[in-house]
Formats: structure tokens, sequence, C-alpha cells
């Protein structure tokens, strides 16, 4: 185990959403958290993991299956967001390793969702906006999608958009192509 240097975490949640306004009473709450380990000093990506949640507070949607291909049925078989957290602390020493996403809604969502729900925020401080320093990289006047990154980064988008474990994988493909232009980085501290 042991807090390996160069490794990171690069996180996608899915979370319930509706088309137009929330329903009375619920709240968008995280239902998949999807993980890919990259290892920046050997320049790939280490495993894929996926994380199921059960919300408490809402349900998956129409909408939301439409988008995620997450049925309620599934994510009823998933761990409560408090015991999601403490596997992500556990098996992938989030307190530990540094941490990415593609924009901030992942770190705002973990941080409203922690608070809302007394868990302890399983993540360090160590965060990076990988899609802020894919503009960087690449000299955008306007963030891209992910979707949109992968195509100007000449890669394929592999598996299922909105999916957070493949998500996860082509964001991690695209944190590497980032790193490889020198311009990877710590965002929030």
């Amino acid at each position: 185990m042991g807090g390996h240097t160069g490794l990171l975490n690069v996180v996608d949640v899915e979370a319930t959403c509706w088309d137009g306004a929330t329903p009375p009473g619920a709240v968008s709450e995280i239902i998949e958290i999807g993980v890919t380990v990259v290892d920046l000093a050997a320049g790939e990506r280490r495993g894929k993991h996926r994380i199921l949640v059960r919300p408490a507070r809402s349900t998956v949607s129409e909408f939301c299956t439409q988008l995620t291909g997450l049925t309620q049925d599934e994510v009823d078989t998933g761990l409560s967001f408090t015991e999601a957290c403490r596997l992500l602390a556990t098996e992938h020493e989030a307190g530990i390793r540094p941490w990415a996403s593609w924009g901030d809604y992942d770190r705002k969502q973990f941080r409203s969702q922690c608070t809302a729900t007394t868990t302890p925020y399983p993540f360090n401080h160590r965060h990076t906006n990988a899609k802020q320093l894919f503009a960087e990289a690449y000299d955008l006047r306007r963030r891209q999608g992910m979707a949109g990154a992968l195509h100007i980064a000449g890669l394929p988008l592999e598996g299922r958009h909105h999916r957070g474990e493949d998500d996860a994988w082509n964001i991690a493909a695209l944190v590497l192509e980032i790193s490889k232009r020198g311009a990877w980085r710590v965002t929030t501290d």
C-alpha cells in the first residue's frame, strides 16, 4: 500500500438528475463514482473502478437512466454514500493521493453531499481541475466538455459517455496528454 508518489485518482461521478426542475423535496445525489488510478511517472492508467451508491433523498428518473444507463434497481444494490466515501479512503487512498476531475462539479458535489450527510470528506485538498488545464495546455479560448477534448487530443471515447467508470477512464487519458505537455499541476490546494 503506502502512498506511492506519482499515483493520482481520476474521479467522475454521476448523480440523480431530471429533465427540468428538481422534484419537490429531492436533491441531486451521487449514484456512481468512477475511479481510474493513473501513474503519472509511468504515463499509464492503472485500473478502472466503479462504486455504485444508493441515493437516500432522491430516485433515478427516466431521464437520468437514459443519460447514464443506471436504473433505480441497479443503484439500490449500491453502498450508502458514507460507505462509498469510506471505500474511497481505504481502497483508493483518497486522503493520501492527489485527485482530479473534469471541471469542478465533482469536487463541489462531494463537498456539499458530505456536509449534508455529516460524512467526513474522503479526499485531500490536492485537487486538479483537468478541464481547466486542458484548455491551458492546448491554448483554447473555451473550456471543452470531455468528449470535445478527446476529439481535440485525437483520442477515442471508450465505453459509454455519462457512465462514471468510463468517463473517469477517458478523463485519465486526457490527464496523461496534459502531463505529456508538461502542464499538469494541482489547481485547488
